[in-house]
C-alpha cells in the first residue's frame, strides 16, 4: 500500500528565506533527513510540523501557508 504524499510549501518557504536544509533543521531541532523527507511530501508528526512552522518564523496559526492538510 502506497502512502499519500502530503502537499506542503516547506521547500519554497525555506528557499525564500535563503535557508539551507541544515539551517532549517537546526532551528527546528530536527534532522536534515526529516526536513528532506517533509519537503518530498512524506507524512510527519504534528509536533514536527509545529517545529518547522516556528523555525520558518511563522506562527502556528499560519500553518495553512506551510502545510495543506
Amino acid at each position: 500500500m502506497k502512502e499519500k504524499k502530503a502537499s506542503n510549501n516547506v521547500q519554497a518557504l525555506r528557499e525564500d528565506r535563503l535557508l539551507s536544509k541544515a539551517e532549517l533543521a537546526r532551528r527546528a531541532g530536527v534532522s536534515v533527513l526529516t526536513i528532506d523527507r517533509v519537503e518530498k511530501g512524506a507524512p510527519c508528526r504534528l509536533d514536527t510540523k509545529r517545529k518547522i512552522i516556528l523555525a520558518l518564523g511563522l506562527k502556528v496559526a499560519d500553518r495553512g501557508q506551510v502545510f495543506e492538510d
